[in-house]
């Protein structure tokens, strides 16, 4: 279970790593601007509900290809 748990931590934070890169490229060339930016903004919050969201529709995706290649093996034999 705990191993469970860590893989998905991972894929969560691999998500918010993606996403924060495609929204904002300057993070690359600028990182600390970005993050006065949010200070002065208080926006910390923002970025965790986007990859949760993001997250969720993922998931959603994950278990409907689990049960359909359950279905699949299923039916052969």
């Amino acid at each position: 279970m705990m191993k469970k748990i860590k893989t998905e931590l991972l894929y969560f934070m691999a998500l918010l790593l993606i996403l924060a890169l495609m929204q904002h490229p300057d993070l690359l060339s600028s990182p600390l601007e970005r993050i006065n930016l949010m200070a002065e903004k208080g926006n910390f919050i923002h970025p965790f509900l986007w990859t949760s969201g993001v997250y969720l529709v993922v998931g959603l995706v994950r278990l409907i290809v689990k049960y359909a290649l359950y279905l699949k093996n299923r039916k052969k034999n």
